[in-house]
């Protein structure tokens, strides 16, 4: 401290410190270990993608390729569910400044008595209305879910080849590219209007697609290594 305010030394340097100051750091290892000591004195923020949160970004992509109906309705009822929540804040709160502004015998207030009541109806469609929206919420995540096998497919293959970066620094492949070489997969597959076969294909063919695509760019000697590695990780996550 230095006088009214705080000073920072870096080397034989005496810098003026701000209480506003803000320092970012950031590391591209996967799992870094730091001191208890360093620990308390900043906040950690890790951003690394996790299985379950790609199997969930994996299966929200392939749902709206194969049935983007589904994907528009469940982000129609998010919206609606939003605006009907809004809705009855507003109303709530409408009644509570109506009561806090009331002089006299509540009940003799008519703009109030005629607010609840009208009140009580909107909220009474409003409930029906969100009844309404939680089932058909649940049949489209029923219906959803039932391509879960495909994206928990492509979260294996994901990690399958992050880890190439052990064998070589310079095989490092972006979720971007990858979400987008499945996106192209998705679209390019045969198709099949039995459900189960589709399944089936959807995850084969992406399969088959990451690996030729991985294996032009590895080194000849770094390819039966990932053949073997891949198959591991498909036959441990299957």
């Amino acid at each position: 401290r230095d006088g009214s305010g705080y000073i920072i030394k870096l080397g034989d340097k005496s810098i003026n410190y701000s209480e506003s100051f803000k320092f970012f750091m950031t590391t591209t290892l996967p799992n870094p270990h730091y001191s208890p000591e360093v620990s308390v004195k900043v906040t950690l923020l890790n951003f690394a993608i996790t299985p379950t949160g790609l199997e969930d970004q994996m299966l929200g992509l392939v749902v709206a390729k194969e049935r983007p109906d589904l994907e528009e309705q469940k982000n129609q009822l998010v919206k609606e569910n939003a605006k009907m929540n809004k809705q009855l804040k507003e109303i709530e709160d409408e009644i509570l400044h109506l009561l806090s502004s009331s002089e006299g015998d509540v009940l003799e207030d008519d703009t109030l008595v005629n607010k609840v009541t009208a009140s009580k109806l909107v909220s009474d469609d409003i409930a029906e209305k969100q009844i309404s929206a939680r089932q058909t919420e649940e049949n489209i995540d029923n219906t959803r879910e039932s391509y879960r096998p495909v994206a928990y497919r492509t979260a294996v293959l994901f990690f399958g080849i992050v880890e190439l970066t052990n064998i070589d620094p310079m095989y490092q492949y972006s979720l971007q590219w990858f979400q987008q070489l499945f996106g192209l997969s998705i679209d390019s597959s045969p198709k099949s209007d039995v459900f189960e076969e589709r399944l089936e294909i959807l995850k084969e063919y992406f399969t088959e697609s990451l690996y030729q695509n991985i294996c032009r760019g590895l080194f000849e000697k770094d390819k039966t290594l990932f053949s073997f590695a891949l198959c591991i990780r498909i036959l441990s996550g299957d």
